[in-house]
């Protein structure tokens, strides 16, 4: 795991003087340290200049990077993020095709798989993964994505080229491009939908997950590789509980290949705890103890109040599973000082370069991965399983499941208005609800209808489709960027494209055949899960029940407004702020919270990053 960056100029407009060019490169690369904290490499050639801060996985001294081949036509340049899992069958048909390797990194490894398929490399690649090839044979950058989208590539076209990074500070640490936003960047912050291949920031562009981007002369050129596509599901509800077993146990071993101290992330729920046990199951022969953290707020366990999302808390369960499972397990408590620290929020923030958070989810999640890489370097997690096989609430909602919007929504709805921040001509501008008409009518366009398929269980299919392809890449950008700021690997089993493929083609009536949330996954590991855990009914990532939370928020709330001046106050009402900041304790709900969260973000990223906006 690792950050990328660079640039193509192929009529060496912006680096002419290789001086400054070198310093550019390195404050490029620089600038995600974080997300590779072991080691640093640039490369340039040409019109061509690669940056590497490297995370390292596997093959501690042998995969340094920029990784290179030579070739009689040019040189072939790599630099490569994420991990291949099947490296190791990869290499083993590259070393019978002739290939010859001095590493045993899965750089190498998908750098040959260049050398021999080109572009199409992307196609036997199973993992996460975003890379850029300079390949000087043919003078072209390759930029590829992996299918689901779990790790960040952006790029920035120019007058003669490209700049690229695994984050879009990367790209504005470079001096042609500049810290812009305007409406459509801040309808992106504002309506909780990704837009696929949308930056937020003015000019740059996200490489779309299963694409290639290919930039020479011409410009860029974008070909999808793969997505999600329709296709029959023949098999019963035996086979398919067989099948999704098979699938997870796969996984789960590649999975758990590294080099380095591994963990799994564990909440107590049905998809943590089912990677749990089949971690630990693989794990037993070998005489190693699966690692296990979960996180938890103090008093949260004493002074728990259920409510429609969460029913129970979490450390009965996680500490059944812990135990059923074996596993050295450690609890992660979470003070309330901690989460409301504005400089928390501001390294939050930094992480994601954008103020699109989920407030004190984010932060806990930023303070349980750094407690967690004090004693492991990579991490499974249960990201995506809701989204795969059908976990959430709106999944089982007739309202949202009726509504043409996207479903994630609809209980949302019910309460912005209570949270609205923003200033009113600001609302007027933005235009969301038309924004999220037409975004939704592009997402589902695409949605491919099977044969004979009911009207119920197309409708689901489109639920499934649009979790898919817009929510969970949300979830897995945020998990990224938290992961990396404090640079550790996070792995998600539940994105592998195989099963994604499989259950997103198994129908409803199969994926609910109980009647309950992810019927499929519970039966497939109804055998290693301790009963409670196989009962429990779904329960979101915790938030904190602390009143004094929120009273910490209207507390900076309050400071923010004592500065009238600041330049929050052309996009946020200070009217509006104020009367969250002011509300007693016992009226300051989940939604008062987001809206004092929501100003406060917004205050600091233009502090941080002092964007120009534009507003008309």
């Amino acid at each position: 795991m690792c950050g990328i960056a660079g640039w193509v100029s192929f009529d060496h407009s912006f680096d002419r003087d290789p001086r400054t060019a070198s310093a550019t490169l390195d404050a490029m690369t620089e600038t995600m340290s974080c997300r590779g904290p072991d080691d640093s490499g640039t490369w340039a050639d040409g019109p061509a200049g690669l940056g590497h801060r490297r995370l390292a996985i596997i093959d501690l001294p042998g995969g340094r990077q920029p990784m290179t081949l030579g070739t009689p036509r040019g040189p072939l340049a790599l630099v490569y993020s994420g991990e291949t899992y099947n490296f190791a069958e990869l290499r083993r048909e590259l070393t019978g095709r002739g290939h010859r390797f001095t590493t045993d990194s899965d750089t190498e490894v998908v750098l040959h798989g260049y050398l021999e398929w080109g572009e199409s490399v992307a196609e036997r690649l199973n993992g996460m993964y975003a890379f850029a090839v300079w390949d000087g044979r043919d003078q072209k950058l390759v930029m590829v994505r992996d299918r689901m989208g779990i790790k960040p590539l952006y790029y920035h076209p120019t007058g003669d080229g490209v700049l690229f990074g695994s984050e879009p500070k990367a790209i504005l640490a470079h001096p042609l491009a500049r810290p812009r936003v305007a409406l459509d960047g801040l309808r992106e912050l504002a309506a909780f939908v990704k837009t696929p291949g949308h930056a937020v920031w003015d000019g740059m562009r996200e490489v779309e997950p299963g694409t290639v981007v290919t930039v020479d002369r011409n410009g860029p050129r974008r070909s999808v590789y793969w997505s999600l596509e329709t296709r029959p599901h023949g098999d019963d509800r035996d086979a398919s509980v067989a099948r999704v077993r098979t699938l997870l146990d796969d996984i789960v071993r590649r999975q758990l290949v590294a080099d380095v101290p591994r963990c799994v992330l564990l909440s107590g729920g049905l998809d943590s705890s089912a990677l749990t046990a089949l971690a630990a199951r693989q794990l037993a022969p070998t005489g190693e103890r699966v690692r296990s953290f979960a996180v938890d707020f103090v008093g949260q366990a004493e002074h728990f109040v259920a409510d429609r999302l969460r029913t129970t808390p979490d450390a009965p369960f996680v500490h059944d599973v812990a135990k059923t499972a074996g596993t050295d397990h450690q609890d992660i408590v979470l003070d309330t000082d901690a989460l409301a620290d504005p400089s928390v929020r501001a390294r939050v923030i930094r992480a994601r370069d954008i103020p699109m958070g989920l407030g004190d989810m984010d932060a806990s999640l930023y303070l349980l991965f750094r407690a967690i890489r004090e004693h492991s370097t990579v991490a499974l997690s249960g990201e995506s399983a809701d989204e795969v096989f059908g976990g959430y609430l709106q999944f089982f909602d007739e309202e949202a499941r009726r509504a043409r919007t996207f479903p994630w929504l609809v209980q949302y709805e019910r309460y912005v208005d209570e949270a609205e921040v923003l200033r009113p001509e600001l609302n007027t501008a933005l235009d969301i609800p038309s924004f999220l008409r037409d975004s939704y009518a592009t997402a589902v366009a695409g949605v491919e209808r099977l044969g004979g398929e009911s009207d119920f269980e197309y409708r689901m299919r489109v639920i499934s489709h649009l979790h898919l392809t817009r929510f969970v890449r949300i979830l897995l950008d945020r998990k990224d960027r938290m992961s990396m700021a404090v640079g550790l690997e996070v792995r998600v089993p539940f994105c592998d494209h195989r099963l994604v493929e499989y259950v997103y083609n198994a129908p409803w009536s199969l994926k609910s055949f109980d009647g309950r949330e992810k019927s499929l996954l519970r039966e497939a590991t109804a055998d290693v899960l301790p009963k409670s855990v196989y009962d429990r009914v779904k329960s979101p990532y915790p938030t904190t029940q602390d009143p004094k939370y929120a009273i910490a928020l209207q507390n900076h709330a309050k400071d923010l407004l004592a500065r009238p001046a600041h330049p929050v106050f052309d996009l946020v009402d200070p009217a509006a702020l104020r009367r969250l900041a002011e509300r007693e304790s016992p009226q300051v709900t989940t939604a008062s919270r987001r809206g004092l969260e929501r100003a406060l973000d917004l205050a600091l990223w233009l502090e941080m990053y002092e964007p120009e906006l534009v507003l008309s």
